[in-house]
């Protein structure tokens, strides 16, 4: 079991980072074309928000894919086109990625987040007891399988972190809840993905960050 690999992955990348508030945003550009972002809390260190861009194809960009997000709203990596404007490689600048995820009022909405300790799933708009729901590890899939007695809700849910520091799934780390007509599932995490982690934050400690002027100019005026 390591996570080499994926610290490799990510030293590979072309890194942007820049401050917005309490917030760290973090842009990657990978040597296969895929792309990353991410949002850091800065007092906590804990990573809030990832998103992930496929290579570019003939029929244009293709959409981000949410990995981590607590709240499904518009993510805006804030960051302006460098001066000078006109022509050039809209990619060599950090123009802005935004992700958008809409709520439905019926449809159940599978949303995640992670703590220090933990991993979190809250599937919203699920009105069944607790009793009606199965949660199960399944190592050959990679995954955390939610199914309800009744039939009526079915949920492979992939976890990337685990696989990228070589960790099955495991029963005994998973707890659930419901409350409010949402399921809330809790994974506890290993040692070595907090591990894992911590090295990727000395990993971007060494990468230059940027100050979000408008953010900045708003706080001098607020004084």
């Amino acid at each position: 079991m390591s996570y080499q690999n994926w610290l490799d992955y990510l030293q590979s990348a072309e890194k942007n980072s820049m401050m917005s508030g309490k917030l760290r945003k973090v842009h990657y550009k990978f040597p296969d074309g895929r792309q990353m972002a991410e949002e850091y809390n800065m007092d906590t260190g804990i990573v809030q928000r990832r998103a992930w861009r496929k290579s570019k194809q003939l029929m244009g960009e293709p959409e981000w894919e949410i990995e981590l997000g607590e709240e499904p709203r518009q993510l805006s990596w804030g960051s302006k086109s460098t001066a000078g404007g006109g022509g050039g490689d809209a990619d060599n600048n950090m123009s802005a990625p935004e992700f958008t995820v809409r709520e439905s009022n019926c449809t159940p909405l599978l949303t995640k987040r992670v703590t220090k300790k933990n991993i979190e799933w809250r599937i919203r708009n699920l009105p069944y007891s607790l009793e009606v729901y199965s949660v199960t590890a399944e190592p050959e899939l990679h995954a955390i399988v939610v199914r309800t007695s009744n039939k009526k809700y079915y949920k492979v849910i992939p976890v990337p972190d685990l696989d990228r520091c070589g960790m099955p799934p495991i029963q005994g780390n998973i707890s659930i809840h419901h409350q409010f007509n949402t399921l809330i599932i809790t994974y506890q995490k290993p040692d070595i993905l907090c591990e894992m982690e911590a090295q990727v934050l000395l990993l971007l400690k060494n990468v230059e960050t940027e100050t979000d002027m408008d953010d900045l100019l708003k706080g001098l005026l607020a004084k």
